[in-house]
């Protein structure tokens, strides 16, 4: 190797013995700390290790257990003292002084700001947060002054009222507004507003019978109504057969679009209608339509 090294780089020998030394050091340094633990004294364990650890850690809980007692007794203001107290006035302070915590004097606190109320000392045993001993403590120096009972009694008398029936109104069914359809016996509100806008697509009503042409009205309840109601045909809207348009006799209950073209379509044809009589001439009018609209025609 030394030969390989002076005919590729000019080592001389002196120059190769002090490469091969520096590799040495290097190669010792590089393994001395494994050589080192190898033949490094093993310490022995104190038997007591053990013993003494278990004293260190029983000791750092009691100093743990001692700073926390002296920080909640710092918190408090003073020592636990008894004293006569009324529970529905006393504030979250003179609680705490009574021995109680500020968790649970503030518990009692929230209670009373609901609208809850100690309406005797026995009443401060329902309080979860006082404990049974604390209670016992507590219930000698209770006091609650001028305090009502939660209902108070009062003498009611029972007066038995004499029901006096109400004479039956005789209402004119064309002229009465849904205040006076409602006083009828029988029709409340809703068959009231029914009638009101059946009657205003009739022009009024002519006969009391028709009521039961109105939805929901039957002959149960006209029978029911009937001797309640009076009619006064004067009132009843008529329509001039010889002038009136689709629009106008579309409003008619008893009439279909078909038959207003026909009506209209006669009267183009053969001129203005005379009586009732012409009107029978228009085939898709049947004598049962006629006579419903009789009462509601002009000529």
């Amino acid at each position: 190797m030394r030969i390989w090294l002076n005919k590729h780089f000019g080592f001389s020998k002196a120059e190769f013995n002090g490469l091969i030394l520096l590799i040495l050091i290097i190669v010792l340094l590089k393994s001395f700390p494994l050589i080192w633990s190898y033949y490094e004294p093993v310490e022995i364990d104190n038997p007591n290790l053990l013993a003494n650890i278990q004293k260190i850690t029983i000791a750092d809980r009691q100093r743990t257990h001692t700073s926390f007692n002296r920080t909640e007794y710092s918190n408090s203001k003073t020592r636990p003292r008894l004293f006569k107290f009324n529970p529905n006035t006393i504030d979250a302070e003179g609680w705490q002084i009574l021995g109680l915590s500020l968790k649970q004097a503030q518990s009692i606190i929230n209670y009373r700001s609901k609208g809850g109320k100690f309406y005797k000392p026995e009443d401060l045993e329902s309080m979860y947060t006082i404990t049974p001993a604390m209670y016992k403590k507590l219930l000698p120096y209770v006091t609650i002054e001028n305090q009502n009972q939660p209902y108070a009694k009062k003498d009611f008398q029972y007066q038995k009222k004499e029901y006096i029936k109400k004479p039956l109104i005789i209402v004119e069914i064309n002229q009465a507004d849904s205040a006076v359809l409602d006083q009828i016996k029988g029709i409340g509100p809703a068959f009231a507003s029914r009638i009101l806008k059946y009657r205003n697509r009739l022009g009024g009503f002519h006969k009391k019978e028709q009521l039961m042409e109105v939805y929901g009205l039957d002959s149960l309840k006209y029978e029911e109504i009937k001797d309640q109601i009076s009619i006064n045909p004067s009132s009843v809207r008529t329509v001039n057969i010889n002038t009136a348009d689709f629009n106008v006799l579309r409003t008619s209950p008893y009439l279909s679009y078909k038959q207003i073209n026909a009506i209209i379509q006669f009267r183009k044809q053969h001129g203005n209608y005379s009586s009732v009589n012409d009107l029978r001439k228009v085939a898709i009018l049947t004598p049962q339509i006629i006579d419903k609209l009789s009462p509601y025609l002009s000529f």
